[in-house]
């Protein structure tokens, strides 16, 4: 089943939009176009798992680049060690995942072999959820008590009735926050979380390879509109709600416990307790993803009670959560359609429903896009910019291998939908057309609307744990769909055309302006000037255009504005629309072939605002698209 496929390479999927009090250089998303029904699953080297060599730390001396260098990664990854992976028949463990990471091959689920198609990858954080957290894998591997609770071993009956009526009750309380007894055993997760540190510390490789302590934060908030009815069940398995999941990395070292959402669905109360252990040592931050599914929760303009924002609460927001996870298998959060109606890409990869539910999500309060503009208008209220954020993307795979490629897709969710015929790609059982062909409604709303991505990059000195976790906690990150365009912003008051052809041009940007994620201040109400640059992966289509979408705040509602502000092929923005002429490049939707000779392999641009308001407020980040 052909389809059109916009590779979101969100390179710095908003580069961590820089500053909104204050004129802005942000992000970077980066949109690629292509067109092919799915592929045969590339094949790989037979290698086992369990022979798999473990990396030791090694000790040696890491190189620094002041100007720093892109790394790309993933901390968004779940084994078996997450509840909702293990019942869908993923056993793998962490060791697994940074097999895979480092260029290794693991085994799906359904035993077919996994293996990146691109070079390693150079950071991961495995990402299980804190509920429940090896619980699972202990009811069916182990004698513990938990193996022997009421119901427990119906989770991995033949009976499909008592496989649900089971993790319905993990389901049940993980949305509710309130623990199941039976299941629940606080020494399991305890010392699941330590094994999952040991392995994180086992294959760290400074200025290789970085580890992240992490898990996952899964609260949501659940809505009188969801109902027995209608609230989504794939093979009679459900958690139906709004997402407001985050993903908490660890600097360095970490602490015993975890914080989910057993112990409070309010993630107010999770950045206290972050706040607490960093005080005590463990410094860390949170990432929300899928906002795109929040039902509006996400970005909200009052806090989880429903008082209003104040500065304490932006304090706080921002201390904890300086990033934002912006694309994924479950669709990109950058914006929709009914936000930015003159935005050609806004419904690029739109998954819309409420997690588990036949729901669409509200929109407002869900995208990011939205939410900056929103941040500059709570600033000029006096409350402070909560929304101050950087931007990365990740892949959420539960499988322990993030599917970035949509030649060699596997999607998430283990045996639900690790065939193209399951995910009704297409038609399966030896069918050649879709002629008679029933669809699951379940899996029309859920596994035929996701999509390969994403990665997390971060611009840093060297690939180390320090280095990286600062650079996202100064929001110098970018996001993509999975390929690897690197894309860099700054702006600055002195930049001129000269410096695109200046050797020292990386010194000479940071020296004279700031990067995508930092802020720079008015100035006696000169004109400031975005120096962007985008290189193209080269395991991907040639660039096709380069843009810079403009938000702000007025009269009460967020603006928007997007330009495009360098083309390929030589060709020139169009001075009235600020759109790049058709560049001619094009995907044979039979073959998959694309035009040869169309894009460029870089693209870079001074540019200044020809809508430039002195004194107004600003965020600008850098949107990049392949043909």
């Amino acid at each position: 089943m052909s389809r059109i496929k916009r590779t979101t390479l969100k390179n710095s999927i908003f580069k961590r939009p820089k500053g909104f009090p204050h004129l802005a250089a942000a992000g970077i998303l980066v949109l690629g176009l292509a067109a092919c029904s799915e592929r045969e699953q590339k094949k790989a080297d037979p290698i086992d798992p369990a022979e798999a060599p473990i990396t030791t730390q090694i000790e040696k001396k890491v190189e620094n680049n002041p100007t720093k260098n892109a790394y790309f990664g993933d901390l968004h990854v779940h084994t078996g060690n997450s509840f909702d992976s293990y019942i869908f028949y993923n056993r793998t463990t962490p060791d697994d995942a940074y097999h895979f990471a480092k260029g290794g091959t693991i085994r799906h689920p359904l035993q077919y072999k996994l293996n990146l198609t691109t070079p390693p990858l150079d950071f991961l954080a495995v990402t299980d959820h804190a509920e429940y957290l090896g619980i699972l894998r202990a009811m069916n591997e182990t004698d513990h008590r938990v193996s022997k609770a009421p119901g427990a071993q119906d989770m991995f009956s033949t009976d499909q009735d008592k496989i649900t009526a089971a993790f319905s009750k993990v389901g049940e309380s993980v949305r509710s926050g309130i623990r199941y007894e039976d299941f629940y055993d606080e020494e399991i997760t305890k010392t699941t979380w330590a094994r999952t540190q040991e392995m994180a510390d086992r294959h760290y490789e400074p200025g290789t390879f970085t580890t992240f302590k992490a898990y996952e934060y899964t609260a949501m908030r659940t809505t009188e509109r969801i109902t027995d009815d209608n609230a989504i069940s794939v093979d009679g398995l459900t958690i139906a709600g709004g997402n407001l999941h985050r993903n908490v990395i660890f600097k360095n070292n970490a602490p015993e416990d975890v914080f989910g959402s057993l112990q409070s669905i309010n993630p107010e109360d999770l950045w206290d307790w972050m706040d607490e252990k960093r005080a005590a040592g463990f410094d860390v931050m949170s990432i929300p993803h899928n906002s795109n599914v929040s039902d509006g929760r996400m970005f909200e303009l009052t806090q989880y009670d429903g008082s209003p924002i104040d500065r304490a609460y932006t304090e706080q927001r921002r201390r904890n959560e300086p990033v934002v996870e912006i694309t994924q298998v479950k669709g990109t959060s950058e914006t929709h359609p009914s936000i930015s109606p003159n935005d050609e890409w806004a419904d690029f990869e739109l998954y819309e429903y409420l997690l588990a539910s036949n729901i669409k999500s509200k929109i407002s309060g869900g995208f990011v896009r939205e939410a900056l503009a929103n941040g500059l208008g709570l600033a000029a209220k006096g409350k402070g910019n909560p929304y101050k954020f950087g931007l990365i993307g990740s892949s959420d795979s539960h499988v322990a291998a993030g599917s970035y490629d949509e030649d060699y897709y596997w999607s998430k969710i283990g045996i639900l939908d690790g065939t193209k015929a399951r995910r009704a790609s297409v038609p399966g059982y030896f069918k050649k057309t879709w002629e008679g062909v029933e669809v699951d409604p379940n899996v029309e709303s859920t596994f035929m609307v996701w999509g390969a991505s994403g990665l997390a990059a971060i611009w840093a000195p060297a690939n180390t744990r320090e280095d990286l976790f600062e650079g996202m906690r100064n929001r110098e990150t970018f996001a993509t769909t999975g390929t690897r365009i690197r894309v860099r912003l700054f702006a600055g008051y002195d930049f001129d055309d000269s410096i695109l052809a200046d050797p020292k041009l990386l010194e000479k940007a940071y020296a004279n302006g700031v990067p995508m994620g930092g802020e720079l201040p008015h100035l006696d109400g000169r004109q400031p000037t975005l120096l962007a640059w985008a290189m193209r992966d080269p395991f991907a289509t040639p660039l096709q255009r380069l843009q810079i979408v403009k938000v702000w705040h007025e009269n009460g509602q967020p603006r928007e504005k997007i330009y495009d502000a360098a083309c390929s092929d030589g060709l020139l923005p169009d001075p009235t629309t600020h759109r790049c002429p058709d560049n001619g490049a094009r995907v044979d939707t039979q073959s998959c072939s694309i035009t040869p000779d169309k894009g460029d392999p870089e693209l870079s641009v001074v540019w200044q605002d020809p809508d430039f308001i002195a004194g107004q407020n600003v965020s600008y980040y850098v949107r990049v698209l392949e043909n």
